[in-house]
């Protein structure tokens, strides 16, 4: 399942995800928000990234107008990976090297289609391990010694 949200900013290209991911049967949660009145981004991010923490959901989708802060906030949360992706080519890239669990997305750089094919490069790429998966632990090392 994934977890899915975005802030007043990132409202509508959400919407328009939503309809993809029911079109291809890819099963989702809708955390927020409900339309383009203010919304505020940590309080988004956060709810998405508990739920992949928690393992409620296999990933996540966040949006908001940069995707920098969105990825800012799931990245304060042990065990994400989180990385702003406005293509398939950087998409690719963030899952097969860095095993990204959740996608964040700049609304104001994407229309939908460029929107569906980086979550179609996301999804359909695997973790490359080998020397990737060297790194993973290193990362998790940081976040054991940082994150109390």
């Amino acid at each position: 399942m994934i977890a899915i949200g975005a802030d007043h900013r990132g409202f509508k290209l959400k919407e328009e995800i939503k309809k993809y991911l029911t079109e291809k049967e890819i099963e989702f949660e809708d955390f927020g928000t409900e339309s383009t009145e203010i919304a505020h981004y940590p309080q988004i991010a956060s709810k998405v990234a508990k739920e992949v923490q928690s393992g409620n959901a296999d990933k996540g989708i966040l949006i908001c107008a940069s995707g920098g802060g969105m990825a800012t906030v799931a990245n304060k949360f042990k065990g994400i990976r989180c990385e702003c992706c406005d293509s398939e080519e950087s998409a690719k890239e963030a899952k097969s090297h860095n095993n990204i669990n959740i996608l964040a997305l700049p609304a104001k750089k994407l229309d939908i289609s460029v929107a569906v094919q980086t979550i179609r490069a996301w999804l359909g790429v695997e973790f490359l391990n080998g020397r990737y998966l060297e790194r993973l632990k290193m990362i998790e090392d940081i976040e054991n010694e940082n994150m109390k």
